[in-house]
């Protein structure tokens, strides 16, 4: 390893393979359990798991073991790492930071920990940008401040066909979750300080998909943006969306189309459509 810092996240960045093989990066996975067998986050697809939700087995997520970021973290120092930046998704959506925090505190080598307050490419940007930086040569704090310039900029917004499977896993509250059900109602959601919150409600899942990339074009502006578009199960529709932003969003780098793993589907369910918007 020729890079000075080490950059760790979490398998919720969704990040490709290609992106973490060149890059000092590490990814830890995040559990998920399907009828009481837990997998490592992409040892089981998200089909799996959307399957399960559609016929009720139970289906739950659970953080990495702080043991698991120990040795994470001894990894990168045994590869010659002389620091490292660990970044991951929203603390009031998982443990994982915590736990990242108390294997940093075995590490033989400096962790700086840092809550994206995001998931997804909302996380996954961030940690793209420090590894960038890690990969120039900076240092510690150099990598840290990329990776939150990133966040600062960054915007999630996202369409669910129910806020039950939401409800179930307790990301969003039930007063809240009530709103989706009254008189057909399809929600759009935000991440606004690490917590998912409604942010409009519309008719029709037609009307929905087409406020969402409305949304996504104001909220991009006119300088240049990183985009990505996020769905479970719903590739067709994903791909509309991507190709709507891609002709109105002329500036942006490329439209990153992911679908998301199997942590985050346990949570969001069949039918998700996401826009991640990260101004430049």
């Amino acid at each position: 390893m020729s890079a000075r810092v080490h950059v760790v996240t979490d398998s919720t960045a969704g990040l490709s393979t290609h992106e973490v093989l060149r890059l000092p990066l590490t990814v830890v996975p995040v559990q998920v359990v399907i009828g009481g067998t837990s997998y490592d986050d992409g040892a089981t697809s998200a089909d799996a798991v959307a399957e399960a939700l559609k016929t009720f087995t139970p289906v739950s997520t659970s953080r990495p073991a702080p043991q698991t970021f120990a040795e994470a973290y001894a990894a990168c120092a045994a590869a010659g790492a002389e620091s490292i930046v660990s970044i991951h998704l929203s603390g009031d959506m998982s443990g994982t930071v915590e736990a990242a925090m108390i294997g940093a505190k075995e590490s033989p080598i400096p962790v700086r920990v840092i809550d994206s307050r995001s998931i997804a490419m909302g996380l996954g940007f961030p940690v793209l940008a420090a590894a960038a930086c890690a990969a120039a040569g900076e240092n510690q704090a150099a990598v840290e401040a990329a990776a939150r310039v990133r966040m600062a900029s960054i915007s999630a917004y996202f369409y669910v066909d129910t806020l039950e499977y939401l409800r179930r896993g307790g990301r969003i509250g039930a007063a809240q979750a009530l709103l989706g059900t009254a008189l057909a109602v399809k929600p759009l959601l935000t991440i606004s300080s690490g917590r998912i919150v409604p942010l409009e409600k519309v008719r029709t899942s037609s009307r929905a998909i087409a406020r969402l990339a409305d949304i996504a074009v104001q909220r991009a502006g006119d300088g240049p943006v990183q985009v990505a578009v996020h769905h479970l199960a719903n590739l067709e529709k994903a791909h509309t969306l991507a190709d709507g932003l891609a002709e109105r969003l002329p500036q942006a780098d490329e439209i990153v189309l992911r679908e998301v793993g199997a942590v985050i589907g346990a949570h969001v369910g069949p039918g998700l459509l996401a826009v991640v918007i990260a101004p430049r």
